[in-house]
């Protein structure tokens, strides 16, 4: 399940995903992205063909807002083909809006049964790349460095903390023991 991976490592699934299924793909690991984690190439044309949101939540539906600034990013690069990626679910209204508009809106349940269709070699690629390095350790956005357990001065909950602190203040909420 999505759940036991990272942001980066869901991100690189999907990745090998679409390398899978043809494309030549291009990632960037961090920093801002501008809106598009994914970009699909195909031999038979100049320049990317599509791009590829993805995001890594749990328990949080993808709203329209999300959908519409990614629809603003494809028509800022003149794409008409769009691919939205999530471990969670959409809202209806995100759903509508994304078929209406030529955005691939793929939910955790979608992405599990496109690799279910997976040779079972392809199925096992993916499931190394997913389970690569620290898989379950989060990486800094900022950065593109693993996380480190902290715990806050005045007491209370522990926190992920970028490496690089003070110079990186990311921090990010651990998610509660199972």
């Amino acid at each position: 399940m999505f759940a036991a991976i990272e942001w980066r490592r869901f991100e690189a699934v999907c990745e090998a995903m679409f390398a899978q299924a043809g494309f030549a793909t291009r990632s960037q690991s961090h920093g801002a992205d501008g809106g598009v984690d994914i970009w699909l190439h195909s031999a038979n044309a100049q320049g990317p063909v599509a791009v590829v949101q993805c995001k890594h939540w749990n328990g949080k539906a993808v709203t329209v807002k999300e959908i519409r600034e990614f629809f603003g990013v494809m028509a800022s690069h003149q794409l008409k083909r769009g691919t939205y990626a999530t471990t969670s679910t959409y809202t209806a209204d995100a759903q509508k809006f994304a078929k209406d508009n030529g955005i691939n809106a793929l939910d955790g349940a979608a992405l599990l049964s496109l690799i279910a269709k997976r040779t079972p070699k392809q199925q096992q690629a993916l499931l190394d790349v997913a389970h690569e390095g620290e898989y379950w350790r989060p990486t800094c956005a900022s950065c593109g460095v693993k996380l480190v357990e902290r715990a806050p001065a005045k007491g209370g909950a522990g926190f992920w903390g970028c490496s690089n602190y003070p110079r990186c203040k990311t921090r990010m909420q651990m998610a509660a023991a199972a």
